[in-house]
């Protein structure tokens, strides 16, 4: 068994001040990459909502390829927003925002959007299709994997996974990413 890619000097420099910070709900290395790549296709602006310390930023600003991009990231608690604003100080392309995600709402549409699950009321298609350009791509992580339809977790209908699965203004697949870690991927059509 051979140890796993080196990770980006940013991301690792995320991993420690997220460590310093006590802060243990980040971005897995799985989606992280998922998410660097997707970057790497994208140009004009990307958003994060739920920064925590900058783990998923620092993975999608490892992909940016473009000087002309920007990430937009926001983050409610002020302690971990001030954190990740001080892990990326000096970068132009990336700001850090303490305040709640609807504050990115005047900011969009966005080319990438990555949200997490944990909100469910507030990450349907319908609340966010308006962040999103067509052709635009969301990324919600923070799923357990489901090999059934519906989609199961923890014994019971997944509603937000099917909602996106079945939604018709967006292109959606389920990507299981490690044995216990599932991503949707979904386009702006």
């Amino acid at each position: 068994m051979s140890a796993p890619p080196e990770l980006p000097e940013l991301v690792t420099r995320a991993f420690d001040v997220a460590r310093r910070a006590g802060f243990v709900s980040f971005c897995r290395n799985e989606t992280g990459r998922l998410l660097a790549t997707l970057a790497a296709t994208r140009e004009g602006t990307m958003a994060e909502f739920g920064t925590g310390t900058g783990v998923g930023t620092a993975w999608l600003r490892s992909g940016v390829r473009r000087e002309d991009t920007r990430i937009l990231t926001a983050e409610v608690d002020a302690t971990l927003a001030n954190a990740a604003s001080a892990m990326f100080a000096g970068d132009p392309q990336v700001e850090v925002l303490a305040a709640d995600w609807a504050t990115l709402a005047d900011k969009g549409p966005f080319s990438l959007l990555f949200l997490d699950s944990g909100q469910p009321d507030e990450v349907t298609p319908e609340k966010v299709i308006d962040l999103v350009e067509p052709g635009g791509i969301v990324v919600l992580d923070d799923f357990w994997p489901s090999e059934t339809w519906p989609p199961v977790a923890y014994g019971r209908v997944d509603w937000l996974r099917e909602l996106w699965l079945t939604d018709a203004d967006f292109t959606t697949v389920d990507l299981m990413v490690a044995s216990d870690a599932s991503v949707l991927v979904a386009t702006r059509r």
